[in-house]
Order: C-alpha cells, then structure tokens, then sequence
C-alpha cells in the first residue's frame, strides 16, 4: 500500500495545466475510444442488416423462379439473381430444403455447406443466422451467414398437391469481415488523426485559459522584488476576489510597516526633550534634592509617553481577516463599567442592536472603538445613552460592513467645532476632565478599517450622534 502511495505521490502533476491537460487528455481518448467502439458496433449491425436483407431479396428472387415436377423433383426455370451462384464455391451458395430431399445451385457443389440446422421452416418463417462453420471448396475452414425463407408449394391450388420447402441463401462472412476491416481501418485512423488535433486544441485552449493565472503570479512576482507596489485591476471576474485579497493584504502590512516607524518616530521625538532636560540639569551641576525631584518628573514623563504609545501601537494593529465579533456582549462589559465611574449621574444605556451585526477585526480593536464612544457618551450625557448596530449589506458573497451609532442627550456639539473636536488632545470643554485623545483613537481605527465618522446632532435624544460605518470586506 504504501509502494502505491509513493508512486501516485511521485506522478502526481504540480502544475494546473499540466493537471487539466492529463484530465482532458484521459476524457478525450475515453470519448473517443466509446465512440469509436459506438460506431464500430454500429456500422457491424448495419452490415449486417444489409447483408439480411441482400440474402432475403436472392431467396425470394429465387423463389419467384423455382418450379417443382410431378415427382416433386426441383427445376429452376430463370437464370439466377447473381451469377456466383453458377460458379462453384464462389462464395455466394443456395439450399432448397424439400420433404423428401435437398436441392443445391452450382456454387453449392464442392463446399461442405454447414450442418447445424438447415431444415424446414413453418410457411413464411424466416431466420437468420451466422457465422456458421464449414469447409470452402479448397478444404480449408470458413464460416457463413445463413438466411432462410418458409414457403409452400401450390402450383394447381389443391390442397392434396401441395408441399412445403424451405430457401436458403449463404454468403461467405469474409465479405462481412473486409467491410469491417476497412470501416474500422478508417475510423481508427480518423478517431487518432482527430483526437490528436483536439488534443493540441485543448493544449492551446489551456495555455489562453490559464494565461490570467500566469499573469497574477507574474505580477505577485514584481510586487515581492519591489518593483510594483500592488497587483493590477485587469483580472477576470473569477480572479478578482482573490487580487483584491492580496491588494488589501499588501496595503494593510504596508500601512502596519509605517505605522510601526511612526510610532518609533513619535515615541523618539517625544523622548528627546526630557532627556535632553536631564542632561541640561545634570551638567549645570543641580542639587541632589532638586536633580531627584527632576528626574522623578521626566521618568514620569517618559514613562506616560511610552504607555502612551505603545497603547496607541497596539490599538492601531489589526489581522486582515478576522473572525465576526458580536457587538451586545462586548458593548454590555464596558456599559457595566462606565455605569460603576459614572453612577452619580444615573446614566441610562439603551442598546438598538441587530441580530446580524457583525465586526471583523480584532476584539481590542472593538473594546477601543466601543469604549471610546461610550465613555465620550456618558461624559456628557444628562441621562440617556443609545448604543446602534446594524449591518451595512454588502453585493455579492462579500461579508457585510456595520454600522455603530452612539447618541447621548447632552448639549451636542455645534457644526463649527466637530473638526476642532476630533484633533489630538483637544477637548470640548477644558473643565471636563480628560486627555483629548480618545476620539482621535477612533479616527484612527476607524482609518484602518478603511471606515468612515460622522459627527451629527441626535434625532433621538437631541444630544450628539457619532455614527461609525465600516465598509463589507473582500
């Protein structure tokens, strides 16, 4: 078993052309070798019919010139269908079967004619039979067909005179044979000649058909040398899903890659100045208590630009493809928390949630997103909180987007300063407390998904509406 296995595992094609090409190639020569036997037997019953139906018109051309004596005695009055009946073992024979005896044509004496069979028929009984064996004039072996006609003699219309007799005509089958011979002589050269050119048809209709494959590895090629930056859009229908695939897997590890230097960038430049303050403060020659209560300063500094950063690093990253995240068990976790910080203010949250919403990306990706906006909702609501989520469709069998709305019934937030609110660090009343830098969060998930905020006023609670909508993935 395993011997079997290795040699499969060995033969085994790599290439889909070549896989299609064998496939092909082994449907071919099966359709052509069923048609050809199709035909063969075919053409084999149609010989033969013709042959039946050519031996039945010699019987009754014979019997329209057959004659009987007074002693029952045969005498053929008219010269027969076919001359190779007056020509001895010619290869073309009759037999008249009598009560009392048999009467043979010329061609008949000399070959031993088959003795199987041969008696007489019921009146208009026909048969047909063969190849029968005998002996040809020459001693050699043979074999016949054999077609017979019952008939009744009744020359003076009396029923005491009449007699039955049987003809039998006989055809050498090596005139059969040679019809078939040449017909399959023919059509297995045809059949060859024609699966040959279909053969290079299909290679050729292959090589047109997988061009497109070819193409997309050649250009996944440049893009892995550096010399495209992603595939093209001139792809067929079925190959589309996938390039569109591959153009978002490279644009997300590219943005990742940039992300990462910026984070580098930003977390060097922030660091640069407290350093550089502890390095002033230590060649100027400090005292130890006020070196140490500068050096508590920046390390605190630091280490809140680092925390900093490194959360904003993590928020940011995100797997191209993810798993579907349900929305109402996440958003009840971080509800339950906010109503514990802000339960002075006896803050209501209601959830408005699609069965079907969905988010696909990561879990801490929809805790910062849904924590953000919640947290900003219940800062400045008076009462009430609604959380939306609804699927966003999608055509085709692409996976749907989403859709998340939170609107609280605070003050809202005026036209003229949603863009001022949504910069880094910026808040919209300086005597709430807070950083200023979670909404810009959001910004920048939202932007990694490739989504889009809305800030607007509440149609349901008057207060401020920030609607987020995540478009249906590949």
């Amino acid at each position: 078993m395993s011997g079997r296995l290795w040699f499969f595992k060995r033969w085994r094609p790599r290439s889909l052309q070549a896989r299609q090409l064998l496939a092909a190639s082994v449907s071919l020569v099966a359709f052509l070798a069923i048609a050809g036997y199709a035909l063969d037997a075919a053409f084999a019953d149609t010989a033969r019919a013709n042959l039946r139906e050519r031996l039945k018109n010699y019987a009754t051309a014979y019997a329209a010139g057959i004659d009987f004596t007074r002693d029952r005695s045969l005498y053929i009055r008219e010269q027969p269908p076919d001359p190779r009946f007056d020509v001895p073992g010619s290869g073309l024979y009759l037999q008249v079967v009598m009560p009392d005896g048999k009467g043979n044509s010329m061609s008949a004496e000399g070959p031993m004619l088959p003795t199987v069979g041969g008696g007489l028929l019921a009146p208009r009984q026909e048969v047909f039979e063969g190849p029968l064996p005998m002996i040809q004039i020459d001693g050699s072996q043979g074999s016949v067909y054999r077609y017979g006609l019952g008939l009744v003699w009744d020359a003076d219309a009396d029923p005491a005179t009449e007699f039955p007799y049987t003809i039998y005509v006989m055809e050498d089958s090596r005139a059969l044979g040679a019809q078939l011979r040449v017909f399959r002589g023919r059509v297995w050269f045809w059949m060859g000649g024609a699966g040959l050119i279909l053969l290079m048809l299909q290679t050729v209709i292959l090589q047109w058909s997988l061009r497109p494959m070819r193409r997309v590895i050649t250009e996944l090629t440049k893009v892995q040398r550096g010399e495209t930056e992603r595939m093209s859009e001139r792809h067929p229908r079925e190959l589309e899903p996938l390039t569109d695939s591959i153009n978002a897997f490279i644009e997300s590890e590219r943005e990742n890659l940039e992300r990462q230097r910026n984070t580098l960038a930003d977390l060097a430049h922030s660091l640069k100045t407290p350093l550089a303050v502890l390095r002033t403060q230590l060649d100027s020659g400090a005292q130890d208590q006020d070196l140490r209560q500068e050096f508590d300063v920046q390390l605190r500094r630091m280490n809140n630009l680092v925390s900093y950063q490194l959360a904003r690093a993590a928020s940011s990253g995100h797997k191209l493809f993810s798993a579907p995240l349900p929305i109402e068990s996440n958003a009840e976790e971080i509800v339950r928390g906010l109503e514990k910080v802000y339960a002075g203010k006896g803050v209501l949250c209601e959830f408005d949630i699609d069965e079907a919403a969905r988010f696909h990306g990561e879990p801490g990706d929809l805790q910062e997103l849904l924590g953000n906006l919640l947290e900003n909702a219940f800062k400045w609501a008076n009462r009430r909180v609604l959380l939306t989520a609804t699927p966003l469709p999608a055509p085709g069998a692409r996976r749907a987007g989403l859709v998340l709305s939170v609107d609280d019934d605070g003050p809202g937030i005026a036209p003229e300063d949603i863009a001022k609110v949504l910069q880094r660090g910026v808040r919209g009343d300086e005597r709430v407390q807070g950083h200023g830098i979670g909404l810009s969060i959001v910004q920048d998930l939202i932007k990694d998904y490739r989504g889009e905020l809305q800030v607007k006023r509440s149609p349901e609670l008057g207060g401020a509406r920030f609607e987020v909508k995540l478009p249906p993935g590949p």
